[in-house]
């Protein structure tokens, strides 16, 4: 049975039961949440617009997308494969978890809007839990790594004193696991994975482990939060 039919059937919950297991965890998940401090290093807004590309990998991108589609200043998020060859980057072949690549979201975002500390916060606190190796939520496996794609320099010189900040003062009960490597290629996902949080509200998966993210973007950074 493939990773995509688990994905998909979700262990076979009614939806009944689930919209209950959903509300509670909702208000669990926020009564929880607890936004980051902010990057000691980090860029200041830019004077003019321009456009900057991250890739993150964090778990499923279906939800790593969503939350960054909802991020202010963000032009575009797109689901992705970061990490491996071209000639592997498909769905069937990524599952395997032997390819090297990271499920991943292509993040570009006007630096004259959002820094990318800001990007850094959302990420570590809302996205996913950088502290679980090769696995977040139900799914396991190399592809669902944490890992961050940088493109500069500076990004990486910013990545670096953000985790080391973290970790100093203890906000996580385990120490960040999140790789940082340089962006060598993002390939696109198949057509049929972009914005199926946004399409696909009522898949009992998207319900469960998704929506809950976006609930605590709203409420730990509404002045990052859009809507759509």
């Amino acid at each position: 049975m493939s990773k995509q039919f688990l994905r998909f059937a979700l262990l076979g919950l009614l939806i009944a039961a689930l919209a209950g297991v959903f509300l509670r965890n909702n208000v669990a998940a926020s009564e929880a949440a607890t936004t980051l401090p902010k990057p000691v290093v980090d860029d200041s807004l830019a004077a003019s617009s321009g456009q900057q590309t991250v890739v993150f990998a964090g778990g499923c991108f279906w939800g790593v997308q969503a939350v960054f589609q909802h991020v202010k200043g963000v032009i575009s998020a797109t689901s992705g494969y970061s990490g491996g060859a071209k000639s592997t980057a498909e769905y069937e072949i990524v599952s395997t978890g032997t390819t090297n690549h990271a499920e991943s979201v292509k993040v570009v975002f006007d630096p004259s809007k959002v820094t990318f500390g800001q990007l850094l916060q959302v990420f570590f606190s809302v996205a996913h839990d950088p502290t679980q190796l090769n696995h977040q939520g139900p799914d396991e496996g190399t592809q669902y790594r944490s890992v961050i794609f940088y493109s500069t320099d500076q990004q990486k010189k910013i990545v670096d004193a953000y985790i080391a900040q973290l970790d100093q003062v203890n906000i996580f009960k385990k120490k960040i696991v999140t790789q940082v490597v340089p962006l060598k290629a993002f390939y696109p996902a198949e057509g049929y994975h972009q914005n199926y949080a946004t399409l696909h509200p009522d898949n009992p998966y998207i319900a469960h482990y998704d929506l809950p993210k976006l609930s605590n973007l709203q409420q730990m950074y509404p002045q990052l939060y859009k809507g759509q």
